[in-house]
């Protein structure tokens, strides 16, 4: 087994990274990789309806949608992430499998974790790892993260959802009470220096694993696919399934309703309801709206081709974007 020590903290870079070894390399593979604060969701989740967008917009933090299914999760540098890369197509579902070599470092390290659910591993019935995988032909990659000193205020804002009405096919992420690793050591020690321990623990694990370096060519092809696909509006928002959301926010001029579905990431049809008043019919605004992008900007750059005003009394571009965005 390949084992390769990524001191990469680039989101974007890190998934392409696990997709390159995953359909490029027929070697079995172990990858341990921290990315800089990010919120990365599960391939068949509804991207707006995980996150909280106005945290994200506020602080910036990348949202990056992954090839494996499973719920959203926040990383920042707080967060080790792990994945096996293995040619057997039979692992696929086979988490504990995947995440034993965790475990059994962890108890040499008197910490009693345990494999629970399907996919989780608990400290004291505290979840600090969540796990999903992926098959691609007969090999299956297995991912997971360690929470280790993360700052859990910041996982629990970036993930908090707005009380909005989404409706869809999207699988919806499960909130649960967390802990990190570092609390439960009886030595402190740094997040490298526990980064050092598992790369040896499961470097040492069987004679034929040796570690591996990314080549100039490697780095080249990763963020060619990162800049491609993985920093991608489509591949992040506009792969999101088909879903409908409703709206409702107060502004001086009155009570609007937003009523929108959305197919491929672009709103396929929007109508606005409420006691508001306006020299114009909405349904200017409704029709203009129609085959934008699901997204601040697109709707932000078609908004600002007509006057608010005229449409909706008292209000502005900024008012009626939250709205259709479903920020409250």
């Amino acid at each position: 087994m390949l084992l390769i020590y990524n001191d990469k903290t680039n989101p974007y870079f890190n998934l392409a990274m696990e997709e390159y070894f995953l359909k490029n390399f027929c070697d079995d593979i172990f990858i341990l990789w921290r990315n800089e604060p990010s919120i990365i969701v599960g391939k068949n989740q509804n991207t707006l309806s995980e996150i909280n967008i106005e945290y994200v917009k506020e602080n910036n933090i990348p949202v990056v949608r992954r090839q494996s299914g499973g719920g959203a999760v926040f990383h920042d540098l707080g967060n080790i992430n792990f994945t096996f890369i293995a040619n057997d197509k039979k692992g696929f579902s086979d988490f504990k499998r995947f995440t034993q070599p965790i475990i059994n470092l962890l108890r040499t390290l008197d910490i009693d974790a345990t494999f629970s659910g399907r996919n989780d591993l608990l400290i004291n019935g505290k979840k600090f790892s969540g796990n999903a995988q992926y098959n691609y032909k007969n090999r299956v990659m297995h991912h997971g993260t360690l929470l280790f000193s993360s700052q859990i205020s910041d996982l629990s804002n970036a993930l908090k959802v707005k009380p909005i009405k989404f409706e869809g096919k999207g699988i919806k992420s499960v909130k649960s009470r967390v802990t990190n690793i570092r609390e439960h050591l009886k030595k402190d020690i740094s997040i490298l220096e526990f980064k050092d321990l598992i790369i040896n623990y499961v470097l040492n694990t069987n004679s034929n694993n040796k570690t591996y370096n990314l080549t100039n060519n490697d780095v080249d092809n990763i963020w060619l696919l990162a800049n491609n696909k993985y920093n991608s509006w489509e591949w992040n928002f506009g792969n999101s399934p088909k879903y409908s959301l409703t709206n409702q926010l107060k502004y001086s001029g009155g009570n609007v309703e937003f009523n929108l579905n959305v197919e491929k990431g672009i709103i396929k049809n929007i109508k606005f309801f409420g006691d508001f008043f306006g020299e114009s019919d909405v349904s200017c605004i409704e029709d203009l709206l129609v085959g934008v992008k699901h997204d601040g900007d697109s709707i932000k750059n078609a908004l600002n081709l007509i006057d608010i005003n005229n449409y909706f009394l008292g209000a502005n571009i900024e008012i009626l974007l939250s709205g259709i965005l479903g920020v409250k």
